[in-house]
């Protein structure tokens, strides 16, 4: 650890710089904190991806979270040329103006100036240009690509018009020496034009990787990206392996002739340090009520309304109003009626227009509230469910209501959404696919000249099981730990591949979350385009979540094979019943259904199947598996809803080895 001088790295590179990075953020802030560095950066390549994630991780061990990222600078972000030029900037959020702006440039550069890479320019940067931070950037960079080509006035020009758009003490000259020869004959260059400008130079390491001896699996890594193998000589590589996370130390030592350089970087950190980010604040859209009405006394008139529906009017269960004061109470006291109403209204339009909704599951089956407004077709007072399980006064978190659709309704149930809360309010949520365990040694096996052949056998040796890590599937006594002893291809292909595992991979679109903001989706978390066209939140969805932006504004569709069967079978398959292991007796309902089912002639002539399976894994009811009797927090499918109030299920049977009730 360094005990001399304070330093901070402000040019770092995570996972969400697709196949570039190789920093995975909680391995990262384990690297800064061992070396005493109180501050660290992010800036990725023309994303955010990262920002929530880095923010909440590093403010939990006392580490200042600077969020930025490196910028694609071009001439003019709405051309798309043939080949450009396309230059790199280091943008940091100085404040939450700052990170406001960095969202800003950074949808832009997807929304209006992507071509091969999210671009933006000087006219995007001049009109969001508060709150930033600019540093020069690396050999890519605006200045430092003029200087390489000895076009020392186009540097110093590009340097004039940096400091108009952000203003002169808002800019830096950013130092770089990763053993690269090019750069020490720039940084003279750098130093002559910060002592003819009065700005100041700040030192950065490039930090592409962790340690020094990652610098292996990062050129895998890259391998990957490329496709290409490790022992062409001429494949895409970087041209030293000093990328990584540095000491205090060994950025001076790098850097002799320009020793200020590195506590100007703490300079940088503490004029970032005042960002703090609102998370867990949430943030609703405005659902429009009738005029002359709050939300709340329409969300009750609506509930009234529709538990007379469900009952008949005057003919309420004893305990019905006192459960409806209690939850409307509740939902009125954490401002949670809009909430309601917005997934009211897009379910009664789906129902209304032919998409196929599903009754709701999880512990939004709990709430009286959503059972009178047909959110979920459960009724929690005869299965004695709480609604203390789904919303909490306690816990100020956002309510989970998940709702299925079927696929092909589920686009016009976006659209409409869209149409009503505006384009620009509106977002699908992004993925990310991780380098996981098989897949890491398939593309470690691969980049390592192996065959098909070899590598398929090797990642067929680590065991079929959702989330396995390498580590467990190379465990003592393993078939895989064993193939590594007799054959050094597989050893190689595992010690390859465990720096890389959980990396990510590729960015991908949730396939049914959709995510709906009081304003424009920008005013809160960066966006991108997808291959699609479709508006795709940067960040992953808990970190939506996290932003406050997250809950039932969330669609949630069971895929296209099990929805499909359900529309073909709607007359007879109607009811999925969410149960919970803590509140809902499902042995004894499950008895009730049994009963009713062995008293029809039909029924004993035949064999009596109930499928019954984890509620997350929906389709282990409807697909070519047998469900286990005894998940009892679980889906059960009954009959459809006037079946279900007579308690007439009809018999429960095999069809074509799916487990369904008629």
């Amino acid at each position: 650890m360094s005990t001399t001088t304070p330093f901070a790295h402000l040019h770092v590179h995570s996972d969400y710089s697709i196949l570039d990075g190789a920093c995975k953020i909680p391995r990262l802030l384990d690297r800064v904190e061992e070396l005493g560095q109180g501050a660290v950066a992010l800036t990725d390549h023309g994303v955010m991806s990262g920002a929530v994630e880095l923010y909440r991780e590093a403010t939990k061990r006392g580490i200042t979270p600077i969020v930025g990222l490196e910028a694609y600078v071009v001439p003019d972000h709405r051309e798309r040329p043939g080949r450009e030029r396309r230059n790199h900037l280091t943008l940091l959020a100085e404040n939450m103006e700052g990170y406001s702006n960095l969202i800003r440039l950074c949808s832009a550069g997807y929304l209006e100036g992507y071509h091969r890479r999210p671009r933006i320019d000087h006219d995007l940067m001049s009109q969001h240009a508060d709150g930033i931070i600019v540093l020069s950037g690396c050999l890519s960079g605006t200045i430092c690509s003029r200087l390489a080509d000895e076009d020392l006035t186009g540097a110093r020009e590009e340097l004039d018009t940096l400091c108009q758009i952000f203003g002169p003490e808002d800019v830096y000259l950013e130092l770089q020496d990763s053993g690269i020869e090019s750069q020490k004959r720039i940084n003279q260059h750098l130093g002559t034009l910060a002592k003819d400008t009065g700005r100041t130079l700040v030192a950065t390491g490039d930090v592409h990787y962790v340690c020094h001896q990652d610098a292996e699996s990062h050129e895998a890594l890259l391998a990957i990206q490329t496709r290409d193998v490790l022992s062409n000589p001429n494949r895409f590589k970087f041209d030293t392996q000093e990328f990584y996370i540095k000491s205090a130390d060994e950025m001076l030592a790098a850097l002799p002739d320009f020793p200020g350089s590195i506590p100007a970087t703490i300079e940088v950190a503490e004029r970032c340090a005042g960002l703090e980010l609102p998370l867990g604040d949430i943030k609703l859209p405005v659902f429009p009520v009738p005029t002359g009405e709050s939300d709340d006394v329409y969300l009750e008139r609506l509930c009234r309304e529709g538990l007379d529906r469900r009952y008949g009017e005057g003919n309420w269960p004893a305990e019905a109003e006192e459960r409806l004061r209690f939850e409307l109470d509740t939902i009125k006291e954490m401002g949670f009626a809009s909430y309601f109403l917005i997934v009211w209204d897009y379910i009664k339009w789906s129902r209304d227009n032919g998409v196929a909704v599903g009754p709701g599951r999880g512990s939004a089956a709990g709430s009286l509230v959503a059972f009178s407004l047909r959110i979920t077709d459960l009724d929690p007072l005869e299965h004695g469910l709480l609604f203390e399980r789904f919303l909490n006064p306690g816990r100020k978190s956002m309510p989970d209501i998940d709702t299925d659709f079927s696929v092909g309704g589920r686009d016009r149930v976006v659209a409409y959404v869209t149409q009503k809360y505006g384009a620009d309010a509106v977002a699908r949520i992004g993925t990310f696919g991780k380098l996981l365990a098989r897949a890491v040694v398939r593309d470690s096996g691969r980049v390592l000249g192996f065959s098909y052949g070899q590598v398929d056998r090797i990642a067929k040796l680590v065991p079929e099981r959702l989330g396995i890590k390498l580590e467990e599937a190379i465990a003592p006594g393993s078939e895989l730990a064993a193939a590594m002893e007799t054959d050094e291809g597989a050893k190689r292909i595992i010690e390859v591949a465990r720096p890389l595992e959980g990396l990510v991979r590729n960015e991908g679109v949730h396939a049914a979350g959709v995510v709906i903001a009081p304003s424009a989706v920008t005013d809160y978390l960066p966006v991108r385009v997808d291959d699609q066209g479709s508006v795709v939140t940067q960040v992953p969805d808990h970190d939506v979540e996290a932003l406050g932006l997250g809950g039932a504004h969330v669609f949630q569709s069971v895929g296209q094979r099990e929805r499909q069967f359900l529309n073909q079978r709607r007359p007879r398959l109607l009811h999925v019943i969410a149960g919970d292991r803590d509140r809902v007796e499902l042995r004894h309902f499950l008895r009730r259904v049994l009963d009713d089912v062995r008293d029809e002639p039909h029924a004993r002539r035949r064999r009596i199947d109930v499928g019954i399976a984890n509620h997350e894994l929906f389709e282990d009811v409807v697909l070519d598996r047998p469900c286990e009797l005894g998940a009892f927090d679980a889906l059960l499918f009954a009959g459809h809803d006037e079946r279900r109030k007579n308690r007439n299920y009809g018999p429960i049977h095999r069809h074509r080895n799916r487990h369904v009730c008629e």
